[in-house]
């Protein structure tokens, strides 16, 4: 077991210790060799700059951190001079937790109306509404560029926003994204507008004036793959020498599970109770379900576990670059399956390449193997039954057996 100078011991020769069980660390975290030394190097220089500062840990203070750093980080390479900013604040952030160096100072609250505004926005979401942290980050991101476009940088009146306002807004989103179907931007406004209107700060509900994003028609059949497509496009990715076990989990569990693709990467490693052989679902609107996990998906996941995955994340699934974190979305399986349809030469049935599409061929599948629509739903965790009524138009013969003769001139009207 690694030992490290107690805070009691703050002589100035242990800031070479320091520096020494800092470079540990990183090396544990299974960077590189090129980037453990760069770590090292940084941590020493600064040790030296305290040192010649006749400076201990305990008086690096932001103002210090700063003016030490200036020399160090100027002699980096013009490529490398952020990361060698970044490199020496994590070494700051070694001291704080093991060498008694002062915590970084809290900037101040910014105290102006629009900032008031956002963090009692931000109490609503969180407290009134119960959305996720991911959903919060978004709401707020349109808080500020639809005030800024209305306000510019400060907070004018807010009786003076008009549905045309909003219009506008939305047409110039839609003018840059070009996704007339996205409905994220007008959902975020909405939220907004409820919130002015619940908390006094608008006289009307202009939530009603965002206009909806349109959509395709919701009689449309899904769109699915055979199994023997879906087979391939899991198989080919086990190919990948530093990602295949891991890519191959994550499409198992949408592909035999249903999972949705944010509900794959929100898996944590405490979510999988192995005796009961059960998995905890985090899903929408933060809602947990559990499911029974299959043997050839549990198998994966082991597999995944012993011969791949690094990193103290506790997340199941994580980045196979160091320091292995987890991922800020679900984007990775989307990516994921664009490789695999590439690889392949698999067309994909839509021209958005989702993973969604293994949940559909999940689902087309059962039904064709005579499961009802009520257990499909389960596997699915749909919330509401109409929603997996969709997938009813793929039985022909059980559409057939419902259906009306076609009226003849003989039948009465």
């Amino acid at each position: 077991m690694k030992t490290k100078p107690s805070r009691a011991d703050q002589s100035l020769p242990d800031l070479i210790k320091y520096a020494k069980f800092f470079g540990e660390r990183i090396e544990d975290e299974g960077y590189s060799k090129g980037s453990i030394a760069k770590y090292k190097s940084n941590a020493l220089a600064l040790c030296e700059a305290l040192l010649s500062a006749k400076l201990s840990p305990a008086d690096l203070t932001d103002d210090i951190m700063d003016e030490l750093a200036v020399p160090i980080i100027k002699a980096a390479s013009a490529k490398d001079k952020k990361h060698c900013r970044y490199r020496l604040n994590r070494f700051r952030d070694y001291l704080i937790e093991h060498a008694g160096a002062p915590p970084r100072s809290e900037p101040p609250l910014d105290m102006s109306p629009r900032a008031v505004l956002k963090r009692d926005y931000e109490s609503y979401l969180r407290v009134q509404r119960g959305l996720s942290e991911e959903t919060i980050y978004h709401c707020l991101r349109f808080f500020d560029r639809f005030l800024t476009a209305k306000f510019g940088a400060g907070l004018g009146d807010l009786n003076s926003i008009k549905p045309d306002d909003i219009t506008g807004f939305i047409l110039r989103l839609r003018e840059k994204q070009n996704a007339p179907r996205d409905k994220t931007g007008p959902s975020h406004l909405r939220n907004l507008f409820q919130f002015l209107f619940w908390s006094g700060k608008t006289e009307r509900n202009l939530s009603a004036a965002v206009p909806k994003a349109r959509q395709p028609k919701p009689t449309g059949i899904p769109r699915y793959l055979e199994p023997e497509e879906v087979n391939r496009l899991i198989e080919v990715v086990r190919g990948h020498k530093k990602t295949g076990r891991r890519n191959y989990a994550m499409l198992m569990l949408i592909a035999r599970l249903g999972l949705r693709a944010p509900e794959v990467t929100a898996i944590e490693l405490d979510d999988i109770d192995w005796r009961a052989g059960e998995i905890l679902i985090r899903g929408k609107r933060q809602l947990h379900d559990r499911m029974p996990m299959s043997p050839e998906v549990g198998e994966a996941i082991v597999d995944y576990i012993k011969h791949e995955r690094r990193g103290p994340d506790r997340a199941l699934f994580v980045s196979v670059k160091p320091p292995f974190k987890r991922f800020k979305d679900a984007q990775i399986l989307r990516w994921i399956l664009r490789d695999a349809y590439d690889a392949t030469g698999i067309s994909p049935p839509q021209a958005y390449v989702g993973s969604h599409i293994l949940r559909h061929s999940l689902a087309t599948d059962m039904l064709r193997k005579g499961a009802s629509l009520a257990e499909i739903g389960d596997v699915l965790r749909h919330r509401s039954a109409m929603t997996t009524t969709i997938y009813a138009q793929h039985d022909v013969d059980a559409l057939r057996s419902i259906s009306r003769p076609w009226p003849t001139s003989g039948d009465a009207q």
